[in-house]
C-alpha cells in the first residue's frame, strides 16, 4: 500500500478563514491600520495638544502624504509607466495637493488614514479573489468597508466625552476612500486603453 500523504482539515490550516498566506498578512495590515486609526480616539487629542506647532504638524502632514502617494503608486502600478500614466499620475497628485490646501489639520489626517486603509483593504481583497470568486468586486467591496469603518469610527465619537461627531468627518473619510481606490482603477484603465492594438 502506498503512503497517503493525510488529508489537511479545512480548520487545521495555519491560515483558516483566508484563501492564503498572503491574504492573511494583507488583512494583519488591514488591521494595523484600523488600530492606529481607533487609537487616535483616545491618543489624538493629547498627541494633537503636544504638537501644535505648526511647523511640526506640516511636516508630518507632508510625511504622511508622500506615504499615501508612495502606497498608492505601488498598489496601481507594478510595470512601468507609459508616458500617459506618469501625466495622469502628475495630476492625480496635483488633485491631492490641492485638495490638501483647501483643508484643515483634521481634514488631512483623514485623508491619509482613509487612503491608506482603503489601499489595504483593496489588496486584501483583490488576494481573496485572486484564490475565488468575490460576490462584488474587490473595489466595491473595499470602498464600502473603508466607509463604514469611518462612519464606525465617527459614531464612537458621540460617546466620547473629548470627541465630537462631525458628519462632515464621514464625507471626508469616504472622499479618501474613493480617491484610492478610484486612482488605482482610472490608471488600470488607462494602461488597459493605451495597451489595446
Amino acid at each position: 500500500m502506498e503512503d497517503l500523504e493525510p488529508i489537511q482539515k479545512p480548520w487545521k490550516r495555519p491560515y483558516r478563514w483566508f484563501t492564503s498566506a498572503r491574504e492573511q498578512r494583507l488583512w494583519l495590515w488591514v488591521f494595523a491600520v484600523f488600530a492606529a486609526i481607533f487609537s487616535t480616539l483616545v491618543i489624538g487629542k493629547p498627541l494633537a495638544t503636544q504638537l501644535r506647532d505648526q511647523n511640526v504638524q506640516a511636516l508630518f502632514f507632508g510625511f504622511g502624504l508622500l506615504l499615501v502617494v508612495a502606497a498608492v503608486l505601488v498598489h496601481a502600478l507594478k510595470t512601468k509607466p507609459s508616458k500617459m500614466e506618469v501625466s495622469l499620475l502628475l495630476g492625480l497628485f496635483a488633485v491631492y495637493i490641492m485638495l490638501i490646501f483647501r483643508l484643515g489639520a483634521p481634514e488631512r489626517s483623514h485623508l491619509i488614514e482613509y487612503s491608506v486603509l482603503a489601499i489595504c483593504i483593496h489588496k486584501a481583497l483583490i488576494e481573496r479573489a485572486s484564490q475565488r470568486h468575490l460576490v462584488l468586486q474587490p473595489a466595491v467591496l473595499a470602498m464600502a468597508m473603508a466607509f463604514l469603518i469611518g462612519v464606525l469610527d465617527e459614531s464612537i465619537q458621540l460617546l466620547l466625552p473629548h470627541r465630537v461627531f462631525d458628519p462632515e468627518d464621514i464625507v471626508f473619510n469616504g472622499i479618501a476612500v474613493v480617491m484610492a481606490i478610484g486612482s488605482r482603477l482610472l490608471l488600470i484603465w488607462i494602461r488597459k486603453l493605451w495597451s489595446k492594438p
